[in-house]
């Protein structure tokens, strides 16, 4: 029971790694390093969770094929992700850049939580300054009182 709770763990670790079919590998070893780096940054549409370079989707499979392709042909690695975000749009980046749209996504969350954590600093601070207030002094506590039981001594309707 064991051993099979083992090998079901290292089938379940060796799958990702061999999603790429070995005849879509490229013979240049240099090539298939940077075909597989640059397909591990790019996001397969149909898992939407996984890089195509581990996805067992046929989308995956093609886009492998496509990032082969675009590397044999003399592509750089940039020119390579240019390409598919020109044609699946940026959702394809595992990673978005940051400009653009991008740019407000990765810098909206820190500029928030700053924001929250200055409304905190002053909301603490004018509490301290409304707990540190005086009391009212002897006179100011008779005008209150007076005041007080004028009020109560009006006709009520």
């Amino acid at each position: 029971m064991r051993l099979l709770a083992i090998l079901s763990l290292l089938v379940a670790l060796v799958g990702p790694a061999v999603a790429a079919d070995p005849s879509e590998r490229l013979a240049d070893p240099a090539l298939e390093q940077r075909a597989r780096a640059i397909s591990e940054e790019l996001r397969c549409l149909v898992c939407q969770n996984q890089s195509i370079d581990a996805s067992d989707a046929q989308l995956a499979k093609d886009l492998r094929i496509i990032v082969r392709e675009r590397i044999a042909a003399g592509d750089s690695d940039d020119a390579v992700r240019d390409f598919l975000v020109a044609r699946y749009g940026e959702f394809v980046l595992l990673r978005p850049r940051a400009h653009g749209v991008g740019l407000l996504l990765w810098g909206l969350p820190p500029l928030l939580l700053l924001m929250a954590g200055a409304g905190l600093f002053l909301a603490f601070r004018r509490r301290s300054a409304i707990a540190g207030l005086e009391s009212l002094s002897a006179e100011e506590e008779a005008a209150l009182k007076a005041l007080s039981q004028e009020g109560d001594e009006s006709p009520k309707l």
